[in-house]
């Protein structure tokens, strides 16, 4: 890894500020949502705030907030996953070529954690 970064010193500070960019745009996000006014504390009753919801006046924030993080979540979870059974499956691969159906078995149930994710933030979005 060293003799990469001294042959390459261009590439690995291009990385570094891509992440240091990413970054500063995930903590700015995260304060926009943190610091906004999702209409909680107006004094409004559930119900008056449910009618105006239904109105599509506006929509539930915590919903869309619990949407974002459901696909957040299951695609970290999925990419853990895929890296571990994929390095295991092209493990098994090398050593016995036959069990190619099998070990993409794996890594297809590995990758469907992210499905899930995304059907439980389209029922949220759906409810919201």
């Amino acid at each position: 890894m060293r003799e990469f970064l001294r042959r390459h010193r261009w590439a690995a500070v291009l990385l570094t500020v891509a992440n240091l960019v990413l970054l500063t745009g995930v903590v700015a996000l995260l304060i926009a949502v943190l610091t906004a006014d999702w209409g909680f504390a107006t004094g409004h009753d559930g119900a008056a705030a449910s009618q105006a919801a239904q109105a599509g006046g506006e929509s539930s924030g915590s919903a869309l907030l619990g949407a974002a993080i459901a696909v957040a979540g299951s695609a970290i979870g999925a990419g853990v996953a895929v890296a571990y059974t994929g390095a295991a499956a092209l493990a098994a691969m090398s050593e016995r070529p036959e069990l190619f159906g099998r070990a993409m078995v794996v890594v297809g149930l590995a990758e469907g954690i992210a499905i899930y994710g995304l059907i439980v933030a389209i029922i949220l979005v759906g409810r919201a």
